[in-house]
């Protein structure tokens, strides 16, 4: 007979490492002020070269990249440092997938400050941020949001024009809710040069979204609506409505709510995208977006990560009659393509 399996012996390495997540956070943030990754990848491939490069002590970034060698964001070769193909990608400012922009938003103090307050936030149910600052319409939070993050949704917003406008070409009306960067929309307008575009939030974000919609060359067929959600005349007659990343800021019933203005803005033959971190019925996978619900707690009164049996109530609840899920390669989110 087989030996029996002896049960592995319980280990505080789990729990180390997790409660010492923080001082990873700060490892790659100095890295990416520090630009060592595009310094790595353009030479300076040991802590001397780096320090000349980086205006930094040898010593300090010694003990930094053996740090990043150990979280496996850089090969360690003797006393010579490369990229690993993610860091290469994703950390070099040079590459165009370039992703070091997103350390901005998701380490800035109004993140920091709310998952201070977590113990807080779990026992209220909702975010212990004072007047959920967030949440007003002059924060800069968003601001901070549209141009730290843009570069991270720019796959998803041409995986997801290439969904919905499989045959670019026919005239196309279209509504991005929540627009923040901008990026979703004008991708819409770059896979159809038909399309027009209406970009909705409120006006400080808009002006990125203006940025981007300049540098992509779609301007002239960019139109914009200052203001809430809930509140601006969102227009009608849209082929399309994008409400990317925007339910899970709040909960079923709001949800409901505006969802039932979104389909009052539809064409008759008109669908909407509802872009999400869609989570499985258990919550635990996909493992980013069933994190994501923590995120949402810590920073929101009522947002969570929300299933596509929940997704697809609140949408029957608003007058859609079908939902699809699909995938969005080659992130993890999942986009609800509901019909009237």
């Amino acid at each position: 007979m087989p030996p029996a399996e002896v049960a592995a012996a319980p280990s505080p390495a789990a729990l180390f490492d997790a409660i010492n997540g923080f001082q990873r956070t700060a490892a790659i943030k100095t890295a990416i002020e520090l630009d060592v990754f595009s310094h790595i990848a353009a030479g300076a491939d040991t802590p001397a070269a780096l320090a000349g490069v980086c205006h930094a002590s040898a010593r300090g970034l010694r003990i930094l990249v053996d740090s990043l060698a150990v979280l496996g964001l850089l090969h360690k070769d003797g006393a010579q440092y490369r990229l690993t193909p993610d860091s290469a990608v994703f950390l070099d400012r040079r590459s165009p997938a370039y992703l070091g922009s997103i350390a901005e938003f998701l380490t800035s103090t109004v993140n920091l400050d709310a998952f201070a307050k977590l113990t807080a936030a779990v026992r209220q149910g909702g975010t212990a941020l004072a007047g959920e600052p967030a949440m007003q319409p002059d924060s800069p939070v968003w601001t901070n949001f549209a141009r730290s993050m843009a570069a991270l949704q720019r796959p998803a917003a041409h995986a997801l024009a290439e969904l919905l406008l499989p045959k670019p070409g026919g005239r196309c009306k279209v509504l991005d809710i929540a627009a923040g960067h901008g990026l979703f929309g004008i991708a819409m307008a770059q896979r159809n040069p038909e399309a027009e575009v209406y970009a909705l939030d409120w006006p400080q974000v808009l002006s990125v979204a203006r940025e981007n919609a300049a540098a992509a060359g779609v301007t002239d067929r960019m139109h914009w609506i200052p203001g809430s959600a809930f509140e601006a005349d969102l227009g009608a007659d849209y082929d399309w409505v994008l409400l990317p990343n925007f339910l899970h800021h709040f909960d079923a019933a709001t949800c409901e709510g505006l969802l039932r203005r979104v389909r009052a803005a539809l064409a008759p033959e008109g669908e909407t995208a509802v872009l999400e971190f869609v989570v499985e019925d258990n919550r635990l996978q996909p493992p980013q977006s069933a994190l994501f619900s923590l995120i949402m707690l810590a920073t929101t009164p009522a947002g969570d990560a929300y299933t596509y049996a929940e997704l697809d109530a609140m949408l029957r609840a608003a007058g859609f009659s079908e939902t699809e899920l699909h995938p969005l390669p080659p992130g993890f989110q999942r986009v609800v393509i509901a019909t009237p």
